[in-house]
């Protein structure tokens, strides 16, 4: 990596507990990857063993949503979620990154990107053998996890109240 990519890395909240040294490790595992507009990053539901950090670019956040068109007919569609920049997100994957587990969303290169890749298996061995750094991401990517869980809820909480509502004027 080079210094500007190590510079990068020291400005993100994420890597903020990491120490010189203990940069100068984790960047060890890092692929810097490049992504054309238009091209899918990430495939929802595909196996994943990857998180990425977002150095620049717009990304769009892609779910697959199945609705009713009829009385009797089904139809999946793309739904964007959201588009990312790397000062909104400064990280995604840290799922796969942890547990191996699908992907839950697309994600689709709006403007050229550029990212750095961090595959498990050199994370997972990193950690182990630099407990320190190992937990000092884990509790990052706990942080991460739980400010979006916290934001979801809000959203559940809005669509459960709007349903009610829906529903309430339904039965009238």
């Amino acid at each position: 990596m080079s210094n500007d990519d190590i510079n990068f890395l020291t400005e993100i909240q994420f890597f903020k507990q990491l120490t010189p040294q203990e940069l100068d490790m984790f960047s060890t595992i890092l692929k810097k990857v490049k992504f054309r507009e238009n091209e899918t990053i990430v495939n929802e539901g595909e196996e994943g063993f990857t998180m990425y950090i977002f150095r620049e670019g717009v990304v769009q956040v892609v779910s697959h949503i199945t609705l009713k068109v009829g009385s009797h007919k089904w139809s999946e569609a793309e739904k964007s979620i959201a588009s990312f920049d790397s000062k909104q997100m400064s990280v995604f994957g840290e799922m796969s990154l942890i547990t191996g587990a699908p992907r839950s969303a697309t994600i689709k290169a709006i403007t050229p990107c550029v990212l750095y890749e961090i595959n498990k298996d050199d994370f997972d061995k990193l950690a182990m053998r630099e407990p320190s750094i190992g937990y000092k991401i884990m509790k990052e990517i706990s942080a991460v996890l739980s400010n979006r869980i916290k934001g979801m809820n809000g959203t559940i909480l809005k669509l459960t109240t709007a349903l009610s509502i829906a529903l309430s004027k339904k039965k009238k």
